[in-house]
């Protein structure tokens, strides 16, 4: 999640509703400023007894954000709180429970984005070794309750903590007990966006079962093979989902804004301190009648904020958002921004991978949707088949993507080599979560501490 680091008191007023499209079509790039952005999230838990360390204490959170100075990144505090960091890669940032995450830099190739995400868990590899930290890999705590699990004091943070258990309730689960991998990636114009962010909210569940990878709760099976993803089912459905006018002809720029204007606020940041405002209407801050904030209008950057605030299957700002994968493993974060980066930044990938899916009514896809988080690659698809079936046609089309830019490294090699992990899920037909739950019930005898010493990074 987003963190800030500036007020916005000085960014302009919203005086027109052409402020708010244009806060999208910024984002506009021609194909050669196209970037990359991954986003990473890990599990931070200590080595002798496998408990999440809290902020405050002794070798905590605070102090391995801090230890990460040495490596040459900044603090970023709200109040006397170092709360991220930013440097060259981008920010490190804390998920609600301490979850780690690096909002990576945007980059040209995914030689660059495997790079960075090396530099980064050779970083933190080496604080974990310093106070006793290990680094887990996977989209769920696999043996944590919500009660054992620490707050971090981010003031966005304690808004969503008392807002959650309104509106759903999974909430909760989602900000304490979850960790996922996105890509962010550009679009070129209105009808590029469109494209991009039709194909890849039909193909979002497929992106799901291939990164599966949270099949415990509570240190047992949990009956699913992406529980993080079913989190999302009952968290709050005014700000998530599969978004139905996105598949409609005139969708654009302005139909998002409307969506947006419709998902309730979370809050306003005001001079380095987050104002409640869950559940408020942005409608009523562009009139100034928020009653948090009486006869003041949102700035620019308080409806950039607001768009963070929306967790749909793909997000839109100046960029679109993956937002389908489980946390993973070191190749598997390669993994996804090469498998969107090969069916989105190629034009003949993008018109193929839609034309697998495009025949698809709504009813279907959010048929799969919810069949997805149980059944994984099993799950059934439009016309017959399961969803391997269409797996293996979509890694193809992505690989033929990556090879179409032709960005190679040191060595003369493309990117495509990074689609690895997800061809052999394709051929062996069983997900990290169908792997991990055979080892459960096989050679670790329901010993669910062993998940620690197979997913650590």
């Amino acid at each position: 999640m987003s963190t800030k680091t500036v007020s916005n008191r000085n960014d302009p007023v919203i005086e027109t509703r052409d402020q708010l499209i244009a806060a999208i079509a910024k984002g506009e790039k021609p194909k050669d400023r196209w970037r990359i952005g991954t986003e990473h999230e890990k599990f931070v838990y200590c080595r002798k007894d496998h408990h999440a360390p809290s902020y405050d204490e002794p070798g905590g959170i605070r102090d391995l954000l801090m230890a990460m100075t040495e490596f040459g990144w900044e603090p970023v505090y709200e109040g006397e709180n170092v709360i991220a960091l930013k440097g060259e890669d981008g920010a490190v940032s804390l998920e609600p429970a301490g979850q780690l995450e690096l909002s990576g830099a945007p980059l040209e190739n995914l030689h660059q984005t495997c790079a960075e995400t090396g530099r980064h868990l050779k970083q933190v590899k080496a604080i974990g070794a310093e106070t006793g930290k290990g680094f887990l890999g996977l989209g769920l705590w696999p043996d944590k309750t919500r009660a054992e699990l620490p707050i971090m004091p981010k003031g966005r943070y304690e808004i969503m903590l008392r807002h959650m258990p309104q509106v759903g309730s999974m909430g909760l689960d989602m900000m304490l007990r979850t960790c996922t991998i996105q890509v962010n990636l550009d679009y070129s114009s209105e009808a590029d966006m469109a494209h991009k962010f039709r194909t890849s909210l039909a193909l979002q569940p497929l992106a799901t079962a291939l990164f599966a990878n949270s099949p415990f709760l509570e240190g047992k099976p949990n009956g699913f093979l992406s529980y993080r993803s079913h989190i999302w089912s009952d968290t709050d459905p005014h700000r998530t989902g599969m978004l139905p006018f996105v598949f409609d002809e005139s969708f654009g720029y302005e139909r998002y804004v409307d969506y947006m204007l419709n998902v309730p606020m979370y809050f306003v940041y005001r001079d380095g301190k987050y104002i409640d405002a869950a559940g408020l209407d942005f409608n009523d801050f562009l009139k100034g009648e928020l009653s948090v904030l009486p006869g003041e209008k949102p700035t620019v950057a308080d409806w950039e904020d607001h768009m963070s605030t929306a967790f749909p299957e793909v997000r839109l700002k100046s960029f679109l958002e993956m937002r389908g994968a489980d946390g993973g493993p070191w190749n598997r974060i390669c993994a996804l921004p090469a498998f969107w980066v090969g069916l989105l930044y190629d034009q003949t990938a993008l018109d193929a991978s839609w034309d697998e899916v495009r025949h698809w009514t709504m009813e279907e896809r959010e048929a799969l949707r919810s069949a997805v988080p149980a059944q994984g690659l099993n799950a059934p698809i439009p016309g017959g088949g399961k969803l391997l079936d269409l797996a293996g046609r979509i890694v193809d089309i992505s690989s033929a993507g990556l090879a179409a830019r032709n960005r190679l490294n040191n060595s003369g090699d493309n990117e495509t080599g990074f689609l690895d992990p997800l061809r052999d899920i394709v051929a062996s037909g069983k997900t990290v979560a169908e792997q991990l739950l055979d080892k459960y019930h096989g050679e670790w005898n329901g010993d669910i501490n062993r998940v620690y010493d197979e997913m650590s990074f």
